[in-house]
């Protein structure tokens, strides 16, 4: 494993971090498809091991239970200090008023609430996982500060917005002297690659470091064009994300992967290591092989010809993920 600073700030995280999406009580939330603790702790327990130290999840996913689940198996096989732990805020935990959000008093009961689930005292990266057009952008950026002030929050991220959104956040907490967001996890892949227009360019220019999230583009570029899986078939989101027209990219990993002689997910995770602008890709692991995948694309090195191959079918996708 490899590691790199976080952007321009001096926190060094792995190469890969762990998307802990896949870990949650299968019936809690709208994820079937999620693995339980007895099957989640063997795959963070491997990941751990091969040299991740940075783990992500949310409050939002499972109901909480990926949290929980991440959190006790990190207590278990890790030292904390050792270990770079995210986790997010604003989607809809309850039900009614306050229930969601990025108002100040949704900041400040979730980051308890994940604290308690979690089992540690403070999160090193605490991200909001979209844009609330709801509420200030001073109200918002305030709560954060006030949380890396506490101790509870050790730096502060974002998640998919538009690139105006997200410079009129950071320019807001510059003004007022608060903390400012050291990264973006955006919606980033050889399917989708709309964050390269303004988003990414924003970044780079700002020192922000970017954790794409749907690395792989759901599976679908590891996988042939046609076949499904049980989460595909039950994810109506990632059924929005993706179009006919990126068979064509999909072929073309394929046949890289061929000519190597490694499994598409290596190649399609490479491409992504192999932009300026990322730091991490968060990966989904829900079999040993993924894993091993991801932790061997660190070390894959791709030609300009194979790169100009890979990027060549792309086209233009309307905004998605946000």
């Amino acid at each position: 494993m490899r590691y790199v600073k976080l952007g321009s700030t001096g926190l060094e995280v792995s190469r890969i971090c762990l998307g802990c999406m896949t870990y949650g009580v299968p019936d809690r939330g709208t994820h079937a498809w999620t693995l339980d603790a007895e099957a989640s702790r063997p795959l963070i327990r491997q990941a751990l091991e091969a040299g991740v130290t940075f783990f992500d999840t949310a409050n939002v996913y499972s109901d909480g239970t990926s949290e929980e689940i991440v959190g006790e198996a990190l207590r278990d096989y890790a030292r904390r200090d050792d270990i770079v732990l995210a986790t997010k805020v604003n989607g809809r935990m309850r039900p009614g008023p306050n229930g969601a959000g990025l108002s100040r008093k949704a900041i400040m009961t979730e980051i308890d609430h994940s604290l308690r689930r979690l089992g540690t005292d403070y999160v090193d990266l605490y991200q909001i996982h979209r844009f609330d057009p709801h509420t200030p952008v001073e109200e918002t950026m305030e709560a954060l500060h006030d949380l890396v002030r506490a101790g509870k929050v050790r730096y502060i991220g974002a998640s998919s917005m538009y690139a105006w959104q997200f410079s009129k956040m950071q320019y807001t907490a510059e003004r007022h002297g608060w903390t400012k967001f050291v990264s973006m996890q955006n919606h980033y892949n050889l399917l989708y690659r709309e964050e390269e227009r303004e988003m990414l360019p924003l970044c780079a220019d700002q020192g922000v470091g970017v954790l794409p999230w749907s690395p792989l583009a759901r599976g679908r570029l590891t996988r042939d064009w046609d076949t499904t899986t049980e989460r595909s078939a039950t994810d109506d989101f990632g059924g929005t994300l993706y179009q006919e027209g990126d068979r064509a990219v999909v072929e073309a990993v394929t046949r890289t992967a061929e000519n190597r002689g490694v499994p598409r997910a290596q190649v399609a995770l490479a491409w992504l290591l192999h932009r300026s602008t990322v730091t991490a890709p968060i990966v989904g692991v829900s079999k040993p092989g993924h894993l091993e995948d991801a932790v061997a694309a660190v070390e894959l090195s791709l030609t300009e010809q194979e790169i100009e191959e890979l990027e060549r079918p792309y086209t233009p996708h309307p905004i998605a993920g946000h």
